[in-house]
């Protein structure tokens, strides 16, 4: 079943920058190993007869018109909760140089 090697474990986790345990390693060996056997299962099916499907299913998008929602006694009760305040916005540490 072994597909994916530990080598090409560890190159995946490096070019994803992730670390793992050798115990992890492991574990990640042996799923990615199930996965490829479950693809190579599906490239099996004969798919010849079967029309390529852009959508499952056709919907659209349910529109409504735009309307200004306000709730001044929210933005209000917000506002006296906040940190700090400048007029009607919160005030917040700048975060870019």
């Amino acid at each position: 079943m072994k597909k994916i090697s530990r080598e090409e474990v560890l190159k995946i986790a490096k070019l994803a920058r992730l670390e793992f345990g050798d115990d992890e390693i492991e574990i990640f060996t042996y799923h990615l190993s199930s996965i490829l056997d479950y693809i190579e299962k599906l490239n099996e099916v004969d798919t010849s007869k079967v029309e390529p499907t852009f959508y499952t299913f056709v919907s659209e998008t349910p529109m409504r018109e735009d309307e200004e929602v306000r709730n001044v006694k929210g933005e209000k009760l917000a506002l006296r909760e906040a940190p700090a305040v400048n007029k009607k916005f919160f005030k917040v540490p700048k975060v870019i140089k």
